[in-house]
């Protein structure tokens, strides 16, 4: 009996040992963006927690996760997803629901999670990652830039002044935005005149016109992105004159040598959220690599390798008395994040409800566009 129990005991340490060293899988966007969240929180936490930690990369959307649903056969922990899919997949039953001062790491000197984040989640399942800009770039050693350069969000559409193809985001969130706001509406600061001209009557049709007038154009043209190292890519080959694309993956090529300019004018200003997939294989030990990667010093530690604002103000706070940030140690990173100043003169403020609200009509309505091309 004696060696029963002890066999017993064996059998229980070295199963809780298998489970605990299951790896957490975490889905994001892939290139330089996963590659600052692993180096920048995902090792540390590994190391810290003895959890390892996977990285997987997507191209966004809630689709893959739902036919893992649908399947009963879960494989992903915690995805990085848009403001508008954190809402409809926790309106659906995707994602679990936080108790956020309870699950997420208060500041250092203690300040509650839910004050030290800038503003309010859009659902009860998201948790803030970083702040982050769609805006666009241009390569300056292109000839066409040799006497004027692009200033405007209207520039990006004005095929005349700056003529060669554009490379733009594959579905309708940020086009219509950018493409309303050339047509003449002014968003200001951050103001809400953007998506009340897009929901009046008409305002989405007007936007598809323009952007369908500028893939249509002789003198312009437009190649269609899905993955973020795309547009600098694409810039740094010439096949396009322009792009729409993130910031951070901007400046990560401009880092390496690509001379690409940043045009911050009418910049979507736009956040990342994490959410917990409810059924996951790992939930447990995923909400524990969850809570430390959105702590303080792990947001902090992302903006070493890219130039997104991390969600938290004590994050920003270790930033600031650190510079230079950057990981050459050289570079200050505050200057070149979305919510810079000088960045901030003009933008568009991402309203995710509007895009949760709509976004299967827009879709529609824009994939027929792109289809009559």
């Amino acid at each position: 009996m004696k060696k029963l129990s002890k066999l017993l005991l064996a059998l229980s340490f070295v199963l809780s040992i298998t489970t605990s060293a299951f790896a957490v899988t975490v889905v994001s966007w892939g290139g330089a963006y996963t590659e600052s969240q692993k180096l920048g929180y995902g090792d540390p936490t590994a190391k810290k927690l003895g959890i390892p930690v996977n990285w997987v990369d997507y191209t966004g959307g809630l689709s893959e996760i739902k036919a893992q649903k649908e399947a009963g056969k879960i494989t992903w922990d915690i995805i990085d997803v848009y403001a508008k899919d954190t809402i409809i997949g926790c309106d659906e039953g995707i994602f679990v629901e936080f108790d956020f001062d309870k699950d997420f790491a208060p500041a250092p000197d203690g300040t509650k999670a839910s004050e030290d984040f800038f503003t309010s989640m859009p659902s009860k399942c998201a948790v803030g990652n970083i702040l982050y800009s769609w805006n666009f770039a241009y390569n300056h050693d292109n000839a066409v830039f040799a006497k004027k350069q692009p200033k405007t969000m209207k520039d990006f559409f004005n095929t005349k002044k700056f003529p060669g193809k554009r490379a733009i985001y594959k579905g309708a969130m940020s086009n219509i935005e950018f493409a309303i706001t050339a047509d003449g509406v002014n968003p200001g600061k951050g103001s809400d005149l953007t998506y009340r001209k897009l929901e009046a009557d008409g305002g989405v049709d007007r936007a598809m016109a323009k952007i369908k007038a500028l893939c249509t154009d002789p003198n312009g043209g437009c190649v269609f992105w899905n993955a973020g190292a795309q547009p600098p890519e694409l810039l740094a080959n010439g096949e396009v004159v322009m792009a729409t694309g993130w910031n951070g993956r901007f400046f990560n090529a401009q880092m390496e040598g690509t001379p690409i300019v940043q045009v911050w004018d009418a910049q979507i200003l736009d956040y990342e959220y994490f959410a917990l997939v409810k059924g996951g294989p790992n939930q447990a030990d995923a909400m524990k690599v969850l809570r430390e990667m959105t702590s303080t010093e792990g947001l902090a530690g992302s903006a070493k390798y890219i130039a997104y604002a991390p969600w938290r103000k004590s994050s920003i706070a270790i930033i600031d008395a650190g510079e230079p940030w950057y990981k050459d140690g050289k570079t200050s990173m505050v200057q070149h994040m979305p919510t810079a100043p000088v960045n901030t003169k003009k933008y568009i403020l991402m309203n995710p409800d509007f895009w949760a609200d709509n976004q299967d009509e827009i879709n529609e309505k824009w994939e027929a566009m792109k289809a009559g091309l």
